[in-house]
């Protein structure tokens, strides 16, 4: 089963400087959604896809698809929500508990943008949203001591079905960045799978706690998206985001090793 896993973050005509490499334009982000419902491709939540390929759920569909936003962004709850619900499209939004608007003494990190409030997670898991964890304060877990990274993964949980009233099951890596002692964590935690980034279409083959994402950002023309989707020369459209991963996955671990005999 290969299965195209569209990572999104920001939905909005104004990005700031922070949010504006991964900020899809509405108008854009419309017209993937038409081409996914004309070419007949059956969107999923994340925790359907994972339930289909345990055989926990319904066998997946011929062409399957899965739409995930990192983060938590107040434009989802504005923009992407009435969009989705307009072409009947599922997603998944991978929640940083510490950045919502209204985290009060939970609050932790530092937003990029307005952010959802409670309510509003609430109301999108209501209207058929997948809630997914994504962190409390959106860290480079692969570089937390233990201690820190099990209280990032399980307060983000607790406070999720505890806020939300629903049981969280999946969630995604901050920047994309895991580890194996990172995976292990978050089997601990209680998740049932797990998004990285990568830039490859999702398979059989890969680890469920590692499934790797398509990056649908500005720079992401109809053609780019249209091949990505299909399948065709994913490997080429993404070549230097999968370098530059793969340089920066070498750093992190020579970082986070430096850190451990640091600390002997």
């Amino acid at each position: 089963m290969r299965v195209p896993i569209l990572m999104y973050h920001s939905i909005t005509d104004r990005p700031n400087a922070d949010t504006r490499p991964h900020a899809v334009r509405p108008g854009d982000f419309e017209e993937q959604l038409a081409y996914l419902k004309e070419n007949r491709f059956t969107p999923l939540t994340f925790a359907d896809l994972i339930a289909a390929i345990n055989g926990t759920g319904s066998a997946p569909p011929e062409r399957p698809v899965v739409l995930t936003f990192d983060d938590g962004y107040a434009d989802f709850h504005s923009t992407a929500l009435p969009l989705l619900d307009r072409y009947g499209i599922p997603a998944t939004v991978f929640v940083t508990s510490g950045w919502l608007d209204d985290a009060g003494p939970d609050a932790a990190g530092r937003p990029l943008d307005a952010m959802l409030s409670w309510s509003q997670v609430r109301e999108a898991a209501s209207a058929g949203i997948e809630i997914g964890g994504h962190s409390h304060s959106h860290p480079q877990l692969d570089q937390l001591r233990d201690e820190e990274l099990r209280d990032e993964l399980r307060r983000n949980k607790a406070l999720l079905e505890d806020k939300v009233g629903r049981p969280v099951t999946t969630m995604a890596y901050p920047y994309g960045y895991s580890s194996a002692r990172v995976r292990r964590e978050v089997r601990k935690a209680g998740y049932w799978a797990a998004c990285a980034v990568n830039n490859a279409i999702s398979a059989d083959r890969h680890d469920v706690l590692a499934l790797p994402r398509l990056t649908v950002g500005q720079g992401t023309t109809m053609s780019k998206f249209r091949r990505a989707v299909e399948g065709r020369g994913v490997p080429l459209i993404y070549l230097k985001e999968r370098v530059l991963t793969k340089g920066y996955a070498v750093v992190r671990r020579t970082r986070y090793g430096l850190r451990q005999v640091a600390r002997k």
